[in-house]
Formats: C-alpha cells, sequence, structure tokens
C-alpha cells in the first residue's frame, strides 16, 4: 500500500510539473539584469552601487543573511508546518521579509525601481514556496506511514490546486509590490486566524463530536504508549472510494466526503496561497477541520499533501513562466533546517493535545496577521514584524 502511494504522489508531481511546462515560455534572458539597470546607481536608499559586493540574488549592495541562521529558520518553519499542518509559508514570509531584511530592501526600490521592487518580492514569494514545498513533501511521506494522512481527500485537494496554483502566478508576476503584499499576507492570515479562533471556543466545538472523539481516541492511544505500528493500524483506514463520496475511519470513527468539494476548494485555496506566496496549510487546515470537520491529527499530512503539488506548480510557472530569480545558496541553507524540522514535527505532534494545535495556530495567526496588516497599509510595526 505505501508503495502504491508513493507511486500517486510522483505522479501527481508530474502531472503538476508537465502541466505547467506545457504552457511555459520560458524567459530566464536578463530580467534581474534590466531590473539593475533600470534602478539608479548610487549608494543612498533604492539605489545600486555596481562596485559593492554582491549580496541577495546577486544583487550588489544586497543583503547578506548569514546561512547558518537560515538554517535554524528553517528548522523552525519545517517544525511548525509539518506539526500543524500550516504556517510553513507564512513563517517563511516572515523571516525573508522580517528577520531577514529583505522586506525593507524590496521597499527601498519601491519609488526609485518599481521592476526591482516587485522582481525582489516575486523572489521572496518563490523563496517561501521552496521552503513549504520541501517540508510538505517529507511531512506527507511521515503522516502516511504513521496512519494519518487520508490520502483520497489530499488528492481531491491537489488536483484542485493544479489549476489555481498556475493561474494566480501567471497574472500576477511582476505585477505586486511590497507594499500590497504585505497587506494582503497580514488581512487574510488575520482574517483566517480569527475564524480558527471560534472553532476552539465551546460553540465551535460542538458541531464538531466526530472529530472530537477521533482526538480523544487517539491520545489515549499515545497516552497508553503504544508502538510506532500500532498507531498507524488505528490510523486512517479508506472504506470505499467514489465519483460522489468517499467513506475513511480513524480510530473507529467513521468519516466520509463528497470529492467535488475538495477539488473546488483546492482550486481557489491554491489561488490565494500562490498570490501570497505561501503554502496554503492556513487555507487547508480550517478547510479539512470546519466544513470536512476531521482533528487535528489527520489534517496536518493531507494537508501536507495538497500543499506539496500546489508548491510544485507555482513554483516552475514563476520560474519558468516569469523567470523569478532565486538565490539558491541561501534558500539552500534554509531547506538544510526544513528536512531537520520536518522530520522532528510530525513525531512531536502526537503528544500536543488537538486543542492546543489549533490554538497555536490562532496565536501566530492572530498576532502576524494583525502584524502585517497594520505594517502593509498603516506603516506602523509590531515587534518581530
Amino acid at each position: 500500500m505505501q508503495r502504491k502511494t508513493f507511486i500517486i504522489i510522483g505522479l501527481l508531481t508530474l502531472v503538476a510539473v508537465v502541466a505547467t511546462l506545457a504552457l511555459a515560455d520560458p524567459s530566464w534572458a536578463g530580467k534581474l539584469e534590466e531590473a539593475i539597470a533600470k534602478t539608479p546607481v548610487g549608494t543612498g536608499p533604492g539605489q545600486i552601487n555596481p562596485e559593492a559586493p554582491k549580496g541577495f540574488l546577486g544583487i550588489p549592495g544586497g543583503p547578506t543573511p548569514f546561512w547558518f541562521y537560515g538554517i535554524l529558520w528553517g528548522i523552525w518553519v519545517g517544525w511548525i508546518f509539518s506539526t500543524v499542518g500550516a504556517f510553513g509559508g507564512i513563517m517563511a514570509g516572515v523571516g525573508h521579509i522580517s528577520v531577514f531584511g529583505l522586506g525593507d530592501y524590496a521597499s527601498s526600490f519601491r519609488k526609485t525601481s518599481p521592476d526591482m521592487n516587485k522582481l525582489v518580492t516575486d523572489s521572496i514569494r518563490t523563496s517561501n514556496q521552496y521552503l513549504v514545498g520541501l517540508s510538505a513533501l517529507m511531512s506527507s511521506i511521515t503522516y502516511y506511514r504513521m496512519g494519518r494522512l487520508v490520502l483520497p481527500l489530499g488528492i481531491a485537494l491537489a488536483l484542485g490546486g493544479i489549476a489555481g496554483a498556475y493561474l494566480v502566478p501567471a497574472l500576477t508576476a511582476g505585477k505586486i509590490s511590497l507594499k500590497a503584499y504585505v497587506g494582503y499576507f497580514g488581512i487574510i492570515v488575520f482574517v483566517i486566524g480569527a475564524f480558527l479562533f471560534y472553532s476552539t471556543t465551546p460553540k465551535g466545538q460542538a458541531s464538531n463530536k466526530k472529530a472530537k472523539a477521533a482526538a480523544k481516541a487517539f491520545q489515549e492511544a499515545v497516552k497508553k504508549g503504544s508502538s510506532g505500528g500500532d498507531l498507524a493500524a488505528q490510523g486512517v483506514q479508506v472504506k470505499s472510494w467514489g465519483l460522489t463520496r468517499v467513506d475513511f475511519s480513524f480510530y473507529g470513527v467513521e468519516f466520509h466526503f463528497n470529492p467535488i468539494w475538495p477539488l473546488v476548494g483546492g482550486f481557489f485555496i491554491a489561488a490565494l496561497s500562490a498570490f501570497l506566496g505561501i503554502g496554503g496549510g492556513f487555507l487547508y487546515v480550517p478547510f479539512l477541520t470546519n466544513i470536512v470537520n476531521l482533528p487535528m491529527y489527520v489534517v496536518a499530512g493531507t494537508s501536507a499533501l495538497a500543499v506539496f503539488i500546489s508548491m510544485i506548480t507555482s513554483i516552475f510557472t514563476f520560474m519558468f513562466i516569469k523567470g523569478t530569480p532565486i538565490d539558491f545558496l541561501f534558500v539552500g541553507a534554509e531547506l538544510v533546517g526544513i528536512a531537520v524540522g520536518s522530520t522532528v514535527g510530525p513525531y512531536t505532534s502526537k503528544y500536543i493535545p488537538d486543542i492546543w494545535l489549533k490554538r497555536l495556530f490562532v496565536v501566530l495567526a492572530l498576532y502576524i496577521g494583525l502584524g502585517y496588516t497594520l505594517r502593509g497599509f498603516f506603516e506602523i510595526r509590531l515587534p518581530g514584524i
């Protein structure tokens, strides 16, 4: 069964790549060089000094974030995404925009060189997706082995997401300023955080009795010290596949869904995620917990599979169709950290109560969402944002 799963994941990846390349008209020809040429020469903000040491993207005078800090941040990003099935792309964005100063660097070109402003913004968006893409791949495989991934649901979300993940980068690359990107980034995260907060209240939880029962059964098995094999054996068991209904169980609790809705939901979630340059887990999680009514213990893995496929599509669209440049040296260092964090996350998440996984999500969403909304639209900064 595991071999079949890896084959399916591989085929989905291939479909995403082939569909993107079939529509692609690659133009690597000097987008960055053109933007540099259009930027005023000098040593002040929004200017480029050709004699300065090369930094981010090889731009003279650009930021030079230390590679080891990239590894550390990658560990955090990989852990949080693989633990709650969300916030990988958002935390990657926080790192690139705020921690490593790329947001301020892009903003410095807002008036002097709009093309450079938008090019660096697109690079940030695509770099975020590299980080969450690797975390999603590792997480989905690990969670499937642990019996905590609903494969048909993840496939439906992924197939719906391919179109959305292609369409938005193709339409918006080179057209979004850093200020607008940060503002929209914040307000959407804030709204989703508020929505998920409602689901942690007694009223919000009252409508999700099956998920609570399944989560309780899983937590009791973990407390008893059941082995990994025993936990997986009681995990997701798909009972039937159909065009209009899929039935499965998790720790003895029966669930079902209509695949059409994940297809539609996957399209819109992937489209919005591609616009923000993030994985989309922060949207998949509310969709899976509040609409499909799943416990958080299977949401992270299912979300990860859908995120991985949409990230492949979006990355190829940004790079092959729109020629977005990437600083592979720094992103490569971050990916090392991603691998570490994504390995640890699935094994630590089983010790965290379901409700606290949601609350961790909510706290991060509300603070980050408010911070970037204020920064993008009102130029007010909260600490760390």
